[in-house]
């Protein structure tokens, strides 16, 4: 019994701390989207899909000083300049490589774009600063 308890708490610090964060976005225009990051020394990968757990188009891009290259390796029915945004601002932030798969059922709206965006910089916030926190979005009145 006991090593079976040990199997246990062994396999849930490896899915702990093998880089990976999963959240679920609900825009105001009632979409679904799944979110997952997974980080890497050098990079993150970004998963977004619209209801379906699907990779989508792809985007890559690397930053190193203050010079950010990007090439679309799928490209998208719908969203390129989101996912090229996306990709380029994780990756000047992290000062490395992202990659940036989106799937989506139709073409995004603003809302759902910020939405996203939303998520993903308080992703990677947390991954920036050493903790796995959600922040709250700034609120003005």
């Amino acid at each position: 019994m006991s090593s079976l308890f040990q199997f246990a708490c062994n396999s849930l610090e490896m899915n702990y701390t093998s880089g990976l964060v999963e959240r679920k976005v609900k825009t105001d225009s009632q979409k679904s989207f799944y979110l997952k990051c997974i980080s890497f020394e050098n990079g993150l990968f970004i998963l977004v899909g619209e209801g379906a757990d699907r990779i989508g188009s792809l985007t890559i891009s690397i930053s190193s000083s203050n010079k950010t290259n990007t090439a679309t390796v799928i490209p998208s029915k719908y969203n390129s300049m989101f996912i090229n945004t996306v990709s380029e601002r994780v990756s000047s932030m992290i000062n490395g490589i992202c990659l940036v798969s989106l799937y989506s059922v139709k073409q995004l709206n603003l809302d759902d774009m910020k939405a996203i965006m939303e998520e993903i910089m308080n992703i990677i916030g947390g991954k920036h600063y050493g903790n796995n926190q959600k922040k709250e979005p700034e609120r003005f009145q």
